[in-house]
């Protein structure tokens, strides 16, 4: 995929310019590993648990667009607990007037809607281990980057990543190993994963992890 030409071009400058943490090379880097991913699956599925205002969404669609894959995103528009008033990414702007909580759906909305992936990728609005309990498709990429605390990333990662077909991949963001970098739970389960003896390492960008599942999970 050419970030910089036709249709990859036209995306990557919207994921770009939509509101969200990623940074652009960790962005192309998750674009690229659910390209190769989805290549020559036509039909896979990728579900992405995470999505705050769409950044995440748009990469992924792009590559899911690409190689005739479906991407399901799941969150719960609420903000995880690093979002809220009071800790260091809160963002007033995204509070709604009514309850006062956080509700991002409207922007997500939007910036599938800009980029024309409606066709391509489904808004799972719920809670992450709720969702996962119900799932039943192999999945060809995963992407983790929801709730950064200990009990939302371990239920994240316990509840999907077993979902990951064998040659599928998972990738985990905010992955630091040095603790002044940033929050534990990310890079505990990179190291859970690796221990396990499940999955191969298949590439890495900044804080960006992907893994490759190289034997079936356990039932």
């Amino acid at each position: 995929m050419n970030p910089q030409s036709g249709r990859i071009g036209e995306l990557v400058d919207l994921a770009r310019r939509t509101r969200g943490f990623m940074p652009d090379d960790e962005g192309l880097a998750l674009m690229d590993a659910a390209s190769r991913a989805g290549s020559g699956r036509p039909g896979a599925v990728f579900v992405e648990i995470g999505a705050w205002c769409g950044k995440s969404t748009v990469y992924l669609g792009a590559a899911a667009e690409h190689t005739g894959a479906v991407l399901f995103s799941v969150d719960h528009h609420r903000g995880s607990e690093e979002n809220q008033a009071g800790w260091e990414h809160h963002d007033p702007t995204l509070v709604e007037p009514g309850d006062g909580r956080i509700d991002t759906l409207p922007h997500w909305r939007r910036a599938v809607a800009a980029a024309g992936l409606e066709p391509t990728v489904v808004g799972v609005v719920g809670d992450s281990p709720t969702v996962a309990r119900a799932w039943r498709t192999p999945l060809a990429f995963c992407f983790i980057d929801g709730g950064h605390g200990d009990a939302p990333a371990w239920a994240d990662y316990r509840g999907w990543a077993g979902h990951v077909a064998v040659g599928g991949l998972l990738a985990i963001h905010d992955v630091f190993p040095d603790p002044l970098d940033g929050g534990r739970p990310p890079y505990e389960l990179w190291c859970d994963a690796v221990a396990s003896g499940q999955w191969a390492q298949a590439g890495h960008c900044g804080s960006l992890r992907v893994l490759e599942r190289t034997v079936p999970a356990p039932a």
